[in-house]
């Protein structure tokens, strides 16, 4: 196990990757200077008694709002004046109010600009699609976690709140963007510009789904992650030219770290927990090399 309280790593290209097994509120502090993040991306723990390996998940709900605040504080100062901090954050069913809670901690700190649903699992009828789209039958997909319940429906999505300094950030829409069903509204509608005439905004609901893992130890030791898509699309849609470097406070697994590798984005993060530290620096280090790799075979960006 990497007992490490930091690893620094650096591509031949310029990005680097800074990971640090602190806690974020004193990293924050000491290490990132004032406006010198362009984009954040995070999963903070969401207080409903998940089961991490060091972190209490159960604390008082005003100490965890409290303790919330102080977190977000310092990201509003590291934040750059045109940046972007996309927070990721779910609920339980019988607990459905946590991420309207923490969004209204950050009122004061930030404005909301955008409000987008991670839809993690998704059934669609084919009777209600018709002939718009090539289903022949009804479909569900994504990751379902079934409850049992008389009072609560299965819970499919999660919120990403995108916050912003001043509310007004230009964001890269189409670079997340979706092609035309119908290809008449291109001329209607006329959001495509040079090289993407068949691109429109994708809207505030991105089904992204997990990954199929059969031994979760192994394929996911970590209880609550997003997959590296999730930032992905999340740093995109800010802006890639305007990207110099992303933090996520709360690094996990690194999931953050593996898109910004792919990216080619600078990185910076903060964990805790010693297992889940050395696992980040792990698949962050590899998701470097590959890109590394991608990058002398002349492989396009994702």
């Amino acid at each position: 196990m990497n007992a490490e309280y930091s690893v620094h790593m650096s591509a031949p290209n310029g990005p680097t990757a800074e990971l640090y097994r602190r806690d974020c509120i004193e990293g924050m502090r000491s290490l990132l200077a004032p406006e010198s993040i362009d984009v954040v991306v995070t999963s903070p723990p969401y207080n409903l008694g998940t089961g991490y390996l060091t972190y209490d998940d159960t604390v008082p709900r005003d100490d965890y709002l409290e303790w919330t605040r102080t977190w977000a504080k310092e990201v509003a100062r590291v934040l750059a004046p045109k940046g972007s901090f996309f927070l990721n954050i779910g609920a339980k069913p019988s607990d459905p109010w946590v991420p309207l809670d923490v969004a209204f901690v950050m009122r004061g700190l930030f404005e909301l600009q955008n409000v987008i649903h991670w839809v993690k699992s998704i059934a669609i009828s084919q009777s209600d699609v018709g002939s718009r789209a090539p289903i022949d039958s009804d479909i569900a997909v994504g990751h379902y976690k079934p409850i049992r319940s008389n009072r609560f429906v299965n819970d499919c999505h999660e919120y990403i709140f995108h916050f912003t300094l001043s509310g007004d950030v230009p964001l890269d829409r189409l670079a997340v963007g979706v092609p035309y069903q119908d290809k008449s509204n291109i001329a209607r509608w006329g959001e495509g510009g040079e090289g993407r005439a068949d691109l429109r905004c994708r809207g505030n609901t991105w089904f992204i789904p997990y990954e199929t893992i059969r031994r979760r130890a192994d394929q996911r030791p970590h209880p609550a992650t997003f997959p590296p898509r999730l930032p992905q699309m999340c740093i995109q849609l800010h802006g890639l030219a305007k990207c110099r470097r992303v933090l996520d406070p709360f690094l996990g697994l690194g999931n953050t770290a593996v898109a910004c590798a792919g990216l080619g984005v600078s990185f910076v993060g903060f964990e805790i927990d010693e297992f889940y530290f050395a696992k980040s620096v792990e698949r962050t280090r590899q998701a470097m090399q590959a890109a590394a790799g991608a990058s002398a075979a002349g492989a396009p960006s994702p």
